[in-house]
């Protein structure tokens, strides 16, 4: 059996910028909802690479809260983190903000993905553990084992 490998939430903490261009914006002059999907899967796919150095897929989108709408012209930053570690799965935070001009952030929507590593075969494999270096690593990881078992049981009522 191989020896468990560890790695820290920094070590695969992703971050992607968007400019808001007329293609990604609906009828309202808002970002579309499912351009901002989007982006926030490939950032929640680049993470899980980053810590498990293997293809991934999604598994679920947890929790995906709109807190605010961004327009057109607007700077969108995308962060994404490893929040908690099953064996095969890792969950995935991916915060977004509206970046002004003066560099502050408003804060427009959270998810969180869990994704799953997979082998050449597409078979699901091991990923490494999660070393917690911050009070916020420890919380989000807390609050990631209870999110697993209300997924679990949402698994079950759903047969």
């Amino acid at each position: 059996m191989d020896k468990l490998v560890y790695k820290k939430v920094s070590d695969s903490k992703t971050e992607q910028i968007q400019i808001l261009m007329p293609e990604h914006i609906n009828g309202f002059n808002r970002l579309f909802g499912g351009k901002l999907m989007e982006w926030i899967d490939v950032v929640a796919a680049v993470v899980a690479r980053r810590h498990s150095g293997c293809n991934v897929t999604t598994a679920s989108v947890d929790n995906l809260q709109f807190k605010a709408a961004a327009y057109i012209n607007s700077t969108i930053f995308l962060s994404g983190q490893v929040t908690y570690v099953g064996t095969t799965s890792m969950e995935v935070r991916v915060t977004t903000y509206v970046e002004k001009l003066n560099g502050v952030r408003q804060m427009i929507n959270r998810a969180y993905l869990v994704l799953v590593a997979l082998d050449e075969n597409d078979n699901p494999v091991r990923v490494p553990g999660l070393i917690l270096e911050t009070d916020e690593e420890r919380l989000e990881w807390e609050a990631g084992e209870k999110r697993r078992e209300l997924r679990k049981q949402r698994r079950l009522e759903a047969y």
